[in-house]
C-alpha cells in the first residue's frame, strides 16, 4: 500500500493501479486498496470508473469516509451532466434493481450544490488540478 501510495504522488498511475489491484487480490475485503484504484480511475479522468470502485469500496466498509465522499461527489458530478445511475430507479437507462445503499436518513439532507462548493474536499482539489 505504501508503494502505492508513493506512485499515486509522483504521478505514476499504472504502478499504483498495479500496487492496488494486488493489494485488492490478495485482501478482497480491503476497501482502502479499493479507494486507491478509485483514485486512479479518477486521476484518469475516469469519473463513472471512480464512482464504481467507490460503491465497491463502501459495500466492502459502509464506514469508509473516503469512499463514502468519493462515491456522493462522482455521483452528483454524472448526474449534474445528466447521465443515469445504475442505483436510480426511473432514471433514463438506470438498472430497475433496488440500491445496494441504505436510504439516506431523513435527519441527514443530502448535500446540495451550495454546501459542496461551500467546502471542496479532496476530488473537488484533484478535479481542479486535472485543468
Amino acid at each position: 500500500m505504501l508503494e502505492a501510495e508513493r506512485a499515486m504522488a509522483v504521478g505514476r498511475l499504472d504502478q499504483a493501479e498495479r500496487y492496488y489491484a494486488q493489494v485488492a487480490a490478495a485482501d478482497p475485503k480491503n476497501s482502502i486498496a479499493v479507494v486507491g484504484l478509485a483514485r486512479v480511475a479518477l486521476e484518469r479522468g475516469d469519473q463513472r470508473g471512480a464512482w464504481t470502485f467507490a460503491r465497491r469500496a463502501l459495500a466492502l466498509d459502509p464506514d469508509n469516509p473516503m469512499a463514502s465522499h468519493l462515491s456522493q461527489r462522482m455521483a452528483e458530478i454524472m448526474r449534474g451532466r445528466g447521465e443515469a445511475l445504475p442505483d436510480e430507479p426511473g432514471r433514463i437507462g438506470a438498472a430497475t434493481a433496488p440500491s445496494a445503499s441504505p436510504p439516506a436518513s431523513p435527519a441527514t439532507p443530502p448535500p446540495t450544490a451550495e454546501s459542496a462548493a461551500a467546502r471542496p474536499g479532496l476530488v473537488d482539489r484533484l478535479l481542479r488540478r486535472r485543468r
